[in-house]
């Protein structure tokens, strides 16, 4: 489809606006026009002008899809996207299931990366750093069990656990895919509900790494992310 052909399937927005009604109206252009990854999105000031919106607002909805790794920029070349787009027919909102298959994307790289990080701090974690490992652990589990935000339990557990890989890249890398993916600030994936059924096989991964157990803390950090998965399908499915 050629990109000044996909503008046909673009209306002005009633409102001027910056929220979401930007991203389903793109969304809704690319199922309509079937642009496919590897295809050229109109210019900014094209989708502003047709959308009757300011420029700043397109790029801004751009730039938050960017973060959900759906478009790439080309320095002086234009955008591409880079992951498929469909609107959604059932309750859940386009933007929200976009998150999440986003959202799935980086679990299958975190998957990767975190067998490998695990399997190494088995195996080279100091009888002190699995000590620590344990600690944070049952420090983790106490604020999920409490109803304290664990966000901060979260980080020193799992810190722990790239400090004893040995190798300080696993850590920076991973911190850099959450800190990459852009959650919308009501987004479901940020909230401190979301994981939580995930909680207790870190305990499960904490006695494995204690133990010497490589072959129980590889398959626990599986366990954990294979439940973030199946909720996040459930909530992406409605």
């Amino acid at each position: 489809m050629n990109q000044d052909g996909a503008l046909s399937f673009l209306e002005p927005l009633e409102t001027r606006t910056r929220n979401v009604a930007v991203l389903d109206a793109l969304a809704d252009m690319i199922q309509r026009a079937g642009m496919k990854v590897g295809d050229r999105l109109p210019p900014e000031v094209s989708l502003a002008t047709t959308l009757g919106v300011g420029r700043s607002t397109i790029r801004e909805a751009l730039n938050r899809w960017e973060g959900l790794g759906i478009i790439r920029r080309r320095r002086g070349d234009g955008t591409y996207l880079s992951a498929k787009v469909t609107t959604s027919r059932g309750l859940v909102p386009t933007m929200i299931r976009l998150e999440g298959e986003a959202l799935m994307r980086m679990i299958e790289v975190r998957r990767a990366l975190e067998q490998e990080v695990v399997r190494k701090a088995t195996i080279n974690a100091t009888p002190k750093q699995r000590a620590d490992i344990s600690r944070l652990c049952t420090l983790l589990i106490d604020d999920v069990e409490s109803g304290r935000n664990w966000h901060a339990a979260d980080a020193a557990f799992h810190g722990a656990i790239y400090l004893a890989s040995g190798n300080p890249m696993f850590g920076q890398i991973l911190h850099r895919l959450d800190d990459a993916l852009e959650r919308a600030p009501d987004s479901p994936f940020g909230s401190a509900a979301f994981g939580l059924s995930s909680f207790p096989p870190h305990r499960t991964l904490a006695d494995a790494i204690a133990a010497a157990d490589v072959e129980g803390a590889v398959a626990a950090i599986h366990q954990i992310l294979d439940i973030v998965s199946d909720e996040v399908r459930d909530l992406i499915s409605r």
